[in-house]
């Protein structure tokens, strides 16, 4: 167990940059003076520890050794965050993912080595949805080069509304893959005139990070110097106040509806996450024939008019009358249709 003590209190030192004895201590669940003896044994090996002294001090590791791990490139590095999603991975232009799970693997002692197999049999996440084609994003590598190394770039996007084209200077804070979908988080370049929001994502301030579909990026220019990222800034956490936001403002109407048993169940296959979530939420107790009312989140009258029809004669609109004649005027166009002519 020791040798997996030093590999840990060595990539701590390669991923935090400086720590103290005592958050080493806590890290490791050690006490400091087995840290002090952990240290020694890397210096002795040749790993070049550095102690800072001080009230700000702490260990570190001299610049340049901190991308070397057997071999490990720091390209190769970063590639292991989606070591379990190669497509991607060649996407963002990564380099090697295979290659360089093997140099981490080989470095391993057994014990972790023979834990990190496991995960691999065990795990694996296949990130784009069923039956849907791919986006072309011939731009995503030089999107993430920008990420990497926080240089501004110039992008041709194509969006909704008008004027379709728009040329932005953004400075890339991130990428996130949602459903096979390639994202980019930027907030708009300085030398960018103040705007109060895109059809993308609408902003709270002129400079606010906003959401570009890297498939509606037409051409791409890197723009000299680089720039800071904002302090504290956390991908994760915009993007999940991102998507809360994207559904509330998407989702701003209701319909009720009653359902048979057979037209609930089918509700959480045939309809979007979020109206089929609130069909079982807000379903009432059945009634004598076994149906159930329930009210659910609508884009429009239109969108909802299309997906309750998959439901066939499973559902009934209650509310809007607006899209209950809708249904009812599609019922009676398709029973006319598909009723033999009488000669």
């Amino acid at each position: 167990m020791r040798a997996s003590r030093l590999l840990s209190l060595l990539l701590l030192l390669q991923t935090r940059e400086r720590m103290t004895a005592r958050e080493l201590a806590a890290e490791l669940e050690v006490s400091v003076r087995t840290v002090y003896r952990d240290v020694d044994s890397l210096s002795a090996a040749g790993v070049p520890v550095y102690a800072d002294r001080g009230p700000d001090g702490g260990y570190r590791l001299l610049g340049g050794y901190r991308t070397r791990l057997t071999g490990l490139t720091a390209a190769e590095a970063e590639s292991l965050t989606l070591s379990a999603l190669p497509g991607p991975a060649s996407q963002l232009g990564l380099g090697d993912v295979l290659a360089a799970e093997l140099k981490l693997m080989a470095a391993l002692p057994p014990d972790l080595r023979t834990r990190a197999s496991r995960i691999r049999e065990r795990f694996h996440l296949d990130a784009p949805g069923w039956f849907r084609t791919p986006d072309d994003v011939p731009h995503l590598h030089a999107i993430a080069d920008a990420v990497w190394n926080q240089h501004r770039i110039e992008v041709l996007y194509r969006r909704w509304r008008r004027p379709q084209q728009v040329t932005r200077h953004l400075e890339p804070l991130g990428v996130v893959l949602k459903a096979g979908t390639w994202y980019l988080i930027a907030r708009p370049a300085p030398s960018d005139p103040p705007r109060t929001g895109t059809a993308e994502t609408p902003a709270d301030t002129a400079h606010d990070p906003r959401t570009y579909r890297v498939s509606r990026v037409l051409t791409l220019r890197a723009l000299p110097g680089h720039f800071d990222r904002p302090h504290g800034f956390d991908l994760a956490a915009f993007w999940a106040t991102y998507a809360e936001r994207f559904e509330a403002d998407t989702y701003r109407e209701h319909a009720t509806v009653k359902l048979s048993p057979d037209g609930l169940t089918r509700t959480q296959i045939l309809l979007p996450p979020t109206m089929a979530r609130a069909a079982l939420d807000t379903a009432t107790p059945p009634g004598p024939d076994g149906w159930v009312h329930a009210t659910l989140p609508i884009e429009s009258v239109r969108h909802a008019h299309v997906e309750f029809l998959k439901l066939g004669a499973d559902v009934e609109v209650i509310d809007p009358p607006h899209l209950r004649d809708m249904i009812a005027a599609t019922a009676r166009t398709l029973a006319a249709r598909y009723t033999p002519d009488e000669d």
